[in-house]
């Protein structure tokens, strides 16, 4: 196990399980992990393993059935939705494959609502600068429906790393993207995460992706068959 002083994200024997007309479905089954700061983990599986619930699970979007999630020193378990959302604003950044950019806000306005959200005052500034390092320095004003793909996950990673995350979570983030755009976008990403020394977990059905980072973990039926450096 990591040591305490290191680790900033840390799972015990995490499991999910829902009921359906079948009977009790178990999606996750007592999945251990621990990462540490500034470390880059793939989550890797077939449809239908278990990654995108894990990775929900680690970042407090969802409960678990059972087992335990310490993110960046809080044990999520111990908080109710509104505290777990605190603790994601303060510590955590989000890609996802499909973007989630508000169509009604444009490029500079995306990327300032999580700084907005913490009342910073310097949203506008710190959004801008953002923008700039993805490229997008021209883009500011433009809206999602006038970006391309490529841009629109560019903006979405500067939204992801503007406030300075300890941690930063991405499901897919390349899943939308043309193999071309998907290669810059990744290059982005990882280049982004170095700068910051962000911890990065993310999820993936792209080998190539999955491996730049430091560590892979495989996922079948819900369990854990192979964690390796």
């Amino acid at each position: 196990m990591n040591n305490e002083s290191t680790t900033v994200l840390s799972a015990d024997k995490l499991s999910k399980a829902v009921d359906g007309p079948d009977g009790r479905l178990v999606i996750l089954d007592e999945v251990s992990l621990a990462v540490d700061r500034g470390d880059s983990l793939a989550i890797v599986g077939a449809s239908g393993s278990g990654k995108t619930t894990l990775l929900g699970l680690l970042a407090g979007l969802d409960r678990p059935s059972s087992g335990t999630v310490v993110l960046a020193g809080e044990s999520l378990n111990a908080l109710d939705e509104e505290a777990r959302a605190r603790v994601r604003r303060r510590m955590v950044g989000f890609v996802f494959q499909s973007f989630h950019l508000l169509p009604a806000l444009n490029a500079e306005e995306n990327v300032m609502l999580p700084l907005e959200l913490e009342g910073r005052d310097d949203a506008r500034e710190r959004a801008a600068s953002v923008l700039a390092d993805v490229g997008l320095g021209k883009r500011l004003h433009h809206y999602p429906h006038q970006l391309s793909g490529g841009e629109q996950q560019r903006v979405a990673l500067a939204r992801a790393f503007v406030h300075g995350p300890q941690l930063l979570f991405a499901d897919e983030p390349t899943g939308n993207l043309d193999q071309r755009t998907g290669a810059a976008v990744s290059d982005l990403l990882f280049e982004l995460n170095r700068e910051h020394q962000t911890t990065l977990v993310l999820v993936s059905h792209d080998l190539g992706l999955a491996s730049r980072c430091g560590r892979t973990l495989r996922l079948r039926d819900g369990r854990v068959i192979e964690d390796e450096s």
